[in-house]
């Protein structure tokens, strides 16, 4: 398959199935297996920053001070859009602001529909950073590519989860819900189309790229992911958790290995 045709591929598959999981295990009320996700992705996401992306990007790039300079720079760019409401996800069933079982203190029903509002448009704008990073991912090595679309996939399979229920919080119904976020994952192909045809002309911006991509994973994990991991405390919690975060890392390790042969 050609590069193009990989992005394309791994887009529309990653978005239906990140969406149709979401949509099974939210209906099904099943909040201890999106838990587990949320484990597993931390594991995935660390894995593809630290062992695939970041190395790859130090090996392009002629300056290793810049690599990692962006990647302190893609944290605060990311914690900064955080703040301004276009990149916040809700990982687990619920999120704090948009408890499903406390809608008197939330007021105006119209808050709830500007709630759904709201975390499409995030939803929609961070879908269309993960396709500039699969495409740039793809353009630097196709078995790059595979690995990061994977770790996107993992962290997204929760992350809709927790914005479906956001969104049947909000007035949507479930065909309604489960409509949007399929839209809103075809801007992961847009996005990484339209970096295809920007990159193809500019490979000396793709290890800048890789280190952006490498530091909205790690920020992810580590700003998203993890505080939600600390409100479970027990020791059989923890051993789950650090037994699931070790299985991303090694699903990282085995896909490298089985996508090199």
């Amino acid at each position: 398959m050609t590069v193009l045709l990989w992005i394309v591929a791994v887009s529309i598959f990653g978005g239906v199935l990140s969406v149709s999981c979401a949509a099974l295990f939210a209906l099904n009320a099943r909040a201890h297996w999106v838990n587990s996700l949320v484990s597993y992705a931390i594991g995935a996401l660390l894995g593809a920053a630290f062992l695939e992306i970041l190395p790859e990007a130090f090996k392009s790039s002629a300056s290793v001070t810049v690599v990692s300079g962006t990647v302190l720079g893609g944290i605060l760019l990311f914690f900064t859009l955080e703040k301004l409401l276009l990149w916040r996800h809700c990982h687990h069933d619920h999120c704090e602001a948009h408890d499903p079982d406390e809608p008197a203190k939330s007021g105006n029903p119209g808050d709830h529909g500007r709630s759904g509002t709201m975390i499409m448009v995030g939803n929609t704008f961070h879908n269309f950073v993960d396709g500039i990073i699969i495409a740039a991912a793809f353009l630097a090595d196709v078995h790059l590519g595979i690995v990061t679309a994977l770790a996107i996939i993992a962290h997204e399979i929760p992350q809709e989860v927790g914005d479906f229920m956001i969104l049947l919080h909000s007035g949507y119904t479930k065909a309604q819900a489960l409509l949007f976020n399929l839209l809103s994952s075809l801007a992961t192909m847009l996005g990484g189309v339209l970096a295809y045809y920007a990159l193809r002309s500019m490979q000396g911006a793709v290890p800048i790229l890789l280190a952006l991509a490498a530091s909205s994973m790690i920020y992810v994990a580590v700003a998203d992911l993890i505080p939600g991991l600390h409100k479970r405390t027990t020791l059989r919690d923890t051993l789950e958790q650090v037994v699931l975060i070790a299985l991303g890392i090694s699903s990282i390790v085995v896909v490298q290995f089985l996508v090199s042969e």
